[in-house]
């Protein structure tokens, strides 16, 4: 299960990243986003896979330190998810801003031109 989550954070990385490394503002916003969803996941991931334990330590328990969660991968993606909302909301904007303000979403500001009217 672990190697499947694994190559799933890979893809989602690769994806953000070719995403990013397009020439539109919209594929950046969209990279950007499927990077933090991978990087949340990774945090995630990090605090082990444990199912129907619980997240607080018990004084019965406390001796096996193996029978709990770890709370704090998940406050960390909790306050990643936040962060990554408020970036996304704000490349969105400065995106429609700047596209009300060159007419196109090209990231260089300029649609590019086709070979025949370079000459």
């Amino acid at each position: 299960m672990e190697l499947l989550l694994a190559g799933f954070v890979g893809v989602l990385v690769a994806s953000g990243v070719y995403l990013m490394l397009r020439a539109r503002t919209f594929d950046l916003v969209l990279g950007l986003t499927l990077v933090s969803y991978a990087v949340n996941l990774f945090i995630f991931l990090m605090g082990r896979l444990a199912v129907g334990r619980p997240p607080i330590l018990d004084a019965r328990l406390a001796p096996t330190l193996a029978n709990y969660a770890d709370p704090l991968p998940q406050a960390l993606v909790l306050t990643a998810i936040v962060i990554s909302f408020a970036m996304t909301a704000l490349l969105l904007v400065i995106a429609l801003a700047t596209y009300a303000e060159t007419g196109t979403d090209h990231v260089d500001g300029q649609e590019p031109r086709a070979p025949e009217d370079r000459g």
